[in-house]
C-alpha cells in the first residue's frame, strides 16, 4: 500500500510531526510505503519564529506541492495535513487531486475558521466554504477532537474519526519526571510553544511578576524569546532532543487560551506533553482542554485572574499535591493520548480508507 503524506510543514512543525511524521514506523510495521512531501520547509518555519515570511520560501512551496500533486496518480492513498494549498479555493485543489485515488484529511487545528471567519468578506465569500467542499469528498477526515469532528460531520463528510494528538512514550520515559539532586529554591511555571501562540500568556505577565517576587515560583517558556516578547519568563532554546527533558525541568505546566472559535479547535497537545512528564497542569476551559484537564485530579482549570492565581498558588505552594496530580495525569496519558495506543488505530483507519473491504 503507497501513501503519499502531504503535510504542512517537515519536523520543525509541531502539527506535522505530532499528528503525522511520529507514526511513520507504525505505518512501515503495518505494511505502507509512506512517501513524506513538506509543504514549508524548516527555514519557513524558522522564519515564523522570529515573525518574518520569506516570499521566496512560499512561491518554493506552492511550486513543489503544485508538481508532487501532478505526479500522484500511482498512489494508493493521499493522507493530507488539513488542505493542499493554503488559502486557494477548493475547486484547485480538486482539480489536482487524482479523481480515482481517495484520500483522508487530518485536522489538529480550527483552520477552517481561518476563512470563515476572516475579517475580508472576499476571502469569507471565496473561501468559507472551501474545508465543508474538500471533507465532503474525503474518503475519512481525522479530527484531533471533538470541536473537529462536529465540523466535519456538519459539512457532510461520511466518515469523521476522533484521533487525539499523542506523545511517543518512548520519549518520556517509564515514570515521566526527571528527578533533580539539587532542586531550586522555588518551583518552576513553565509554557512550550511558539511564537504564534505566545500572546496568550500576556494576560497572566503581572501575576507571573508577583509570584515570582514574592519568592513563590520561577516561570520558564521553551521555544520563544521571552525578552523580545516583553514576557517575565526565562527563555529556554526548543529542539526536538531537548524538549522533553526542558519540560521535566517545570513543577507545573500551563495552557491559557482565550474562548474564540479557533482556540476550540485546539487538540490540548501541550497538557498531554506537561502529563507525560509528570506535571500537574492549570489550563483555560476551552474546548478540548476540559476533557483533558480533570479539575481537582490532574490540575485545575482557571478562567479568571483570581481563578489562575489561586490554582498557581495551590501548586507552588504544595509539592505533595503536585506529585499526586502529576502521577494522575501521566496515568491518563497512558491510557488515552499515546502513541502506542493511537498507533495501531490511525494505521487501521488509513488502510481501510484506502480500501473499505480491509
Amino acid at each position: 500500500m503507497k501513501v503519499l503524506l502531504l503535510t504542512r510543514y517537515d519536523r520543525l512543525g509541531a502539527s506535522s510531526r505530532m499528528r503525522m511524521l511520529q507514526y511513520l514506523p507504525w505505518l512501515t510495521s503495518a505494511g505502507m510505503d509512506v512517501t513524506v512531501s513538506p509543504l514549508f520547509s524548516d527555514a519557513y518555519v524558522q522564519g515564523l519564529q522570529t515573525g518574518r515570511r520569506n516570499p521566496w520560501h512560499v512561491f518554493r512551496a506552492y511550486w513543489r506541492r503544485l508538481l508532487t500533486l501532478l505526479s500522484s496518480g500511482n498512489f494508493d492513498l493521499l493522507w493530507i495535513e488539513k488542505e493542499c494549498l493554503p488559502w486557494l479555493p477548493a475547486w484547485v485543489e480538486q482539480a489536482l487531486l487524482p479523481a480515482r485515488i481517495p484520500y483522508v484529511l487530518d485536522y489538529d487545528d480550527a483552520v477552517f475558521h481561518y476563512y470563515d471567519e476572516h475579517r475580508s468578506t472576499v476571502v469569507r465569500r471565496l473561501l468559507a466554504q472551501k474545508h465543508p467542499a474538500l471533507m465532503r469528498k474525503a474518503a475519512l477526515v481525522v479530527a484531533g477532537n471533538a470541536y473537529l469532528a462536529k465540523f466535519a460531520r456538519s459539512a457532510g463528510a461520511t466518515s469523521v474519526e476522533v484521533v487525539p494528538t499523542a506523545v511517543d512514550l518512548g520519549r518520556y520515559g517509564t515514570a515521566g519526571v526527571a528527578v533533580s539532586t539539587t532542586p531550586p529554591s522555588a518551583p518552576c511555571v513553565g509554557w512550550i510553544g511558539q511564537r504564534a501562540t505566545a500572546d496568550f500568556l500576556r494576560p497572566l505577565a503581572p501575576l507571573f511578576e508577583r509570584l515570582a517576587a514574592s519568592g513563590l515560583g520561577r516561570f520558564a517558556s521553551i521555544g520563544i524569546d521571552t525578552q523580545a516578547l516583553g514576557l517575565p519568563m526565562a527563555s529556554i532554546p526548543w529542539t526536538e532532543s531537548s524538549e522533553v527533558a526542558s519540560i521535566q525541568s517545570f513543577d507545573v505546566g500551563i495552557m491559557p487560551l482565550v474562548d474564540g472559535p479557533f482556540e476550540r479547535g485546539k487538540c490540548g497537545y501541550k497538557l498531554i506533553q506537561y502529563m507525560a512528564c509528570g506535571l500537574p497542569v492549570v489550563a483555560s476551559p476551552v474546548g478540548v482542554n476540559a476533557q483533558i484537564v480533570e479539575h481537582g485530579v490532574n490540575g485545575f482549570l482557571a478562567s479568571t485572574p483570581q481563578e489562575w492565581e489561586d490554582a498557581l498558588t495551590t501548586l507552588l505552594t504544595d509539592s505533595a499535591l503536585r506529585a499526586h496530580m502529576g502521577q494522575t495525569g501521566r496515568h491518563k496519558v497512558e491510557q488515552e493520548y499515546c502513541l502506542q495506543v493511537t498507533g495501531p488505530k490511525l494505521a487501521h483507519l488509513l488502510t481501510s480508507a484506502a480500501d473499505p473491504k480491509k
